[in-house]
């Protein structure tokens, strides 16, 4: 039995993270308190400390974008945290590199595997697939959230407690999925949720980039970007830097280190063991994408759960497993989403039509 939650929310912005906050008040203040700690990691931060840090980016977030700021506010008031800790809560992963850039941190995430197939190689209709690998304590945090806001396309978006969104797909056919990055040049910024919830307000494959390359982004993510007339793109980004690789005749494969010298030059040192998982996963991911000859969804299925690599599990001395995955098909409108390890755990199929 599926163990995905899905919360349906509609209205305007602060109705709909009313609603978050309210449905999942508890889960948001333990989620929060978990990742509070893993941001002290190398530091001699108090929890006060690693709140300021984050009460210094709100203006960031609400300059980005006031509407998707407006729903994060009503959803930390709804849950009984301050603007600055639904900062950390929902953007943990770039938080880290401000933490870095600003305090010397040491936290890590090595996070994700995804891909993009194209058209021509999935009987017409290519798709979006990722797993979301992440500290194994947001495993029980992983929902979807069903979202029609008045001014903007409805869209199903997986996410977590106190997160406005992590992957997700619109109904004019734009989807966006992630991996992180691990960089140097950390800022106080907007973190990544926002930018996924901008893109899933647009109805354009370019109006969806420009929220990503005109973010000033408080760290380090790959964006992937695809649509339902079949074009998209790998987007490295991180405060300083952003390269874009066009989708073309051969999927997308990526995982969590740069492949480009530009966002190379500012990738953190990191355990030589986590590097090597990286490129492992890579070589893994592409050489099962690259085997295929019709992408379907049972064949993304079988990569996203592959045990060789893809699909993770906690292992000393480092915590991270496969939360859960997802698989999205623009031209169809189709989503497929997974709670838990995808080799263990079934897909449910979710319709924007």
């Amino acid at each position: 039995m599926s163990m995905l939650k899905v919360l349906r929310a509609s209205g305007t912005p602060a109705e709909i993270g009313a609603a978050h906050g309210n449905a999942f008040a508890s889960e948001i203040r333990s989620y929060l308190s978990s990742r509070i700690e893993l941001s002290r990691e190398g530091t001699d931060l108090s929890a006060a400390d690693v709140v300021a840090i984050a009460d210094r980016m709100v203006d960031a977030h609400h300059n980005y974008d006031t509407a998707i700021f407006d729903e994060m506010v009503a959803m930390a008031d709804a849950a009984g945290i301050t603007p600055g800790e639904a900062v950390i809560v929902g953007g943990y992963t770039d938080f880290i590199d401000t933490v870095r850039a600003v305090a010397l941190g040491t936290a890590f995430e090595d996070t994700c595997t995804s891909v993009i197939t194209p058209d021509a190689e999935s009987g017409g209709n290519g798709f979006l697939a990722q797993t979301w690998d992440m500290n194994a304590s947001a495993t029980p945090h992983v929902f979807i959230l069903d979202v029609s806001l008045n001014d903007a396309p409805r869209a199903l978006v997986f996410t977590t407690h106190g997160a406005l969104g992590q992957i997700g797909m619109n109904e004019a056919g734009i989807a966006i999925g992630i991996n992180n990055l691990t960089v140097t040049d950390g800022a106080i910024g907007v973190t990544w949720p926002f930018v996924v919830r901008k893109a899933l307000r647009q109805t354009t494959f370019d109006d969806a980039l420009a929220c990503i390359t005109d973010a000033k982004l408080a760290g380090g993510h790959n964006f992937l970007l695809f649509d339902r007339f079949g074009r998209g793109a790998s987007i490295e980004a991180t405060a300083t830097r952003i390269v874009i690789e066009d989708l073309a005749t051969e999927p997308l494969v990526h995982t969590n280190h740069c492949l480009f010298p530009e966002t190379q030059r500012v990738e953190a040192e990191r355990p030589p063991d986590l590097d090597e998982n990286s490129k492992r996963r890579l070589r893994d991911a592409t050489a099962l994408v690259e085997g295929t000859r019709v992408h379907t969804t049972e064949s993304l299925i079988a990569l996203l759960g592959d045990e060789g690599s893809i699909c993770r599990h906690p292992e000393p001395p480092y915590s991270y497993e496969s939360s859960g995955a997802v698989i999205m098909r623009p031209g169809t409108l189709d989503l497929w989403a997974c709670w838990g390890r995808p080799s263990e755990n079934e897909f449910e199929h979710f319709s924007l039509t």
